[in-house]
């Protein structure tokens, strides 16, 4: 059995047995810590303090110390406990967390290094980090007492499709963050298992990606640097080791002011038997000259292109065409190179789940500094955005973009405007029978394109507008960048037949890989794959559900009402939420008949049954909860009043790559109406 104490969307979990019980009552004591503070924290684990044992002998020593004075009390218990300084260990050792998993990446210990070293199967590069400095954000914050929620920091690591995570460490302006990450060199065994010279591990100009992501105390992310290092550097050091210091920069507008420092060990496992000083500033430099050429002639390029299509027509100049675009590090790159074929492997489905899974990734806009209605120019690298789960209506067509071209569709990004005229970015995909779809990546909702025919006689049927979308300035891929060069860019009046050049505008596809092809240049950040959830769904589902009962109850409460749950209406209400999600990812509703029938059997006659579901992408529980208040049909189930009110809630936690999740809630109540 297990004791639950509710919390602010979370729970305290302890085994219901009599040490962890007085542990839990000490820990109140001693830390002087009221239970309604406790009741804002996420839950506190214990499972890892090995003290059970330790109480035990206290009480055994106490009681023969004592035998004659009966039984104990619970004063007596605790300062003996105090004498041996088991409150001080616990309270040194109890670890606080957010309540949000991290994602599934890996980092390595000391064990692992010492085997690796007597023993290498394959070439590594040891990366340690020794910790941070320079924060200065965070300089008048102070240290975390023990069992204080802060904001966290998390480093994120890709290298040549490998990803790590350190563990989250509190935000201060000398974060504790050492880790230990063991990137391999070569996983494709290319060279036959053959262990690699000095000369071809200079020829691996991947770098490896830095993202350092903060998560408040609410589980808000945000992007606080984004870094790419030469790891080569240590083929020149003195047994292919280095120590350096590396230097984040800010993100957006701030993309020029230091972020912070991060202290880095590097160590290639085995070390190569030629020292190559020389030649890797020769290869650095050959390579920046070789990118930098690439670039201006692409640029010089670019402008002639552009000069060619503003004299077709004098109203091109207002058409929505974006060539380059800004990264998060302030980094002017070629929209195509945003944009690359995703393989997803088993991770996602089909087409319509992986839409489904870009749209739980929550929309957010650049944030501007100073405030304004206009909007911040930031693209982000695939990495940042997968990192920190959230971005703007680019960021998400470039990924579906991606995915939809693994799935071996003929798919492009647009860009236009919505109602209003307000700016947008969406997917389109091509069929084989000229079939054009629309998908909108924030919803994972598609809508079926017909033009209309402008030279149609004026009584003869038109198509009616189907997506929200008003204007189409142009369309790209990774291979392709085209240009609307139609009398009017509306989308209801647009043909997309790419073969026709009078209608649009293409670059030269020769021209775009040179800068966005594979290998074309060491500018382009690599690709990075698809992290598996390591959310348990069920568990998800078990935990928010309870605190949902809770929050019912104490409502109810409030408003002197009782509460008694039916458990049976409330797992009939499985079948519906599963429905829900089946429908957003594939368009095609089922399973209510069998639903309305079950609901029939378990209503006697005479009584009403309500039922209100609900659609979320996080997993608060008092925000969901607040929500659902400010619907009054919600509300009405809620604060049911009536004969024999029986209430029901059920929560399903479906769970996507990234740990995204798609969170479906439903109330509902039966009763018998009392006029």
């Amino acid at each position: 059995m297990t004791l639950l104490i509710p919390q602010l969307g979370k729970f305290i979990c302890l085994p219901n047995s009599w040490s962890n019980c007085c542990l839990f009552k000490l820990f109140l004591f001693s830390a002087e810590v009221k239970f309604e503070e406790l009741l804002t924290r996420p839950f506190i684990s214990v499972s890892q303090i090995n003290i059970h044992g330790k109480i035990q002998e206290v009480l055994a020593e106490t009681a023969r110390v004592d035998p004659g004075s009966g039984r104990l009390s619970e004063e007596d218990f605790r300062r003996a406990l105090q004498r041996r300084g088991i409150i001080d260990d616990v309270m040194k050792d109890l670890r606080f967390t957010s309540g949000f998993p991290s994602k599934p990446f890996s980092h390595y210990g000391d064990k692992e290094m010492t085997e690796l070293r007597q023993n290498p199967s394959r070439q590594y590069l040891h990366l340690q980090v020794l910790g941070g400095k320079a924060f200065l954000e965070h300089l008048q914050e102070p240290e975390p007492l023990p069992g204080q929620v802060s904001s966290t920091f998390t480093l994120y690591l890709h290298f040549r499709d490998q990803r790590f995570g350190s563990k989250p460490v509190p935000c201060t302006c000398e974060p504790d963050m050492r880790e230990n990450f063991l990137l391999e060199l070569c996983r494709d065994n290319a060279d036959g298992g053959k262990v690699m010279d000095a000369a071809s591990m200079l020829s691996i100009c991947d770098p490896i990606h830095f993202v350092l992501i903060k998560t408040d105390i609410s589980g808000e992310t945000t992007l606080v640097s984004s870094y790419f290092l030469d790891w080569r550097t240590v083929l020149s050091s003195t047994n292919s080791k280095t120590c350096f210091a590396v230097e984040l920069m800010g993100v957006g507008s701030e993309c020029k002011v230091p972020a912070g420092v991060l202290t880095v060990n590097l160590e290639l496992y085995p070390p190569p038997a030629v020292n190559l000083s020389c030649a890797i500033v020769l290869q650095q430099s050959l390579e920046r000259t070789r990118t930098a050429e690439k670039d201006r002639l692409f640029l010089v390029y670019a402008k002639q292109w552009w000069r060619e299509f503003l004299e077709i027509r004098a109203s091109h100049q207002s058409k929505l065409v974006k060539i380059f675009a800004q990264d998060e590090n302030g980094v002017n790159r070629p929209v195509c190179s945003y944009v690359r074929v995703l393989r997803a492997g088993r991770l996602l489905e089909s087409s319509r789940h992986a839409a489904r899974f870009v749209s739980l990734l929550a929309h957010e806009r650049a944030p501007m500094l100073g405030g304004g209605t206009g909007k911040q120019e930031q693209w982000c690298t695939l990495m940042a955005f997968l990192c920190r789960g959230k971005g703007d209506c680019e960021d998400h067509a470039t990924l579906l973009c991606s995915l939809l071209l693994g799935f071996g569709l003929d798919a492009y990004v647009c860009m236009g405007t919505k109602a209003k005229g307000v700016p947008h970015t969406w997917v389109m995909t091509r069929g084989t029978d000229g079939t054009i779809t629309f998908w909108e990546s924030l919803t994972a909702h598609r809508y079926l394109h017909r033009p209309v025919d402008p030279d149609a006689p004026p009584l003869s049927p038109q198509p009616k507008p189907s997506s929200p979308y008003r204007t189409v300035g142009c369309v790209f891929n990774h291979q392709t960048f085209m240009a609307n060069c139609q009398p009017s860019d509306s989308v209801e009046l647009c043909v997309f037949d790419f073969q026709n050049p009078s209608r649009w505008k293409a670059m030269s596809e020769e021209a775009l890989r040179s800068v966005c092809g594979p290998g074309s240049c060491t500018s382009l950040p690599p690709l990075p794959p698809l992290c598996a959830p390591s959310l348990d769904p069920s568990a998800a589902s078990n935990q928010l559900e309870m605190e949902m009962r809770y929050l019912v109850y104490e409502h109810r409460k409030d408003l002197d009402l009782g509460t008694v749950w039916d458990d049976h209406l409330c797992y009939l209400l499985s079948s519906a939420l599963s429905a829900y999600e089946m429908e957003r990812c594939t368009g095609v509703s089922c399973g209510n008949e069998e639903f309305q029938d079950a609901v029939r059997r378990a209503v006697p006659d005479g009584q009403t049954f309500k039922g209100f579901p609900i659609h979320f992408l996080h997993r608060n529980a008092r925000r969901a909860f607040a929500t659902c208040l400010r619907s009054p049909f919600c509300e009405e189930i809620i604060c049911c009043r009536g004969d024999s009110v029986r209430l029901a809630v059920r929560v399903w936690v479906f769970v996507y790559p990234e740990n995204a999740c798609a969170v479906w809630l439903m109330f509902a109540c039966k009763y018998r109406s009392v006029l």
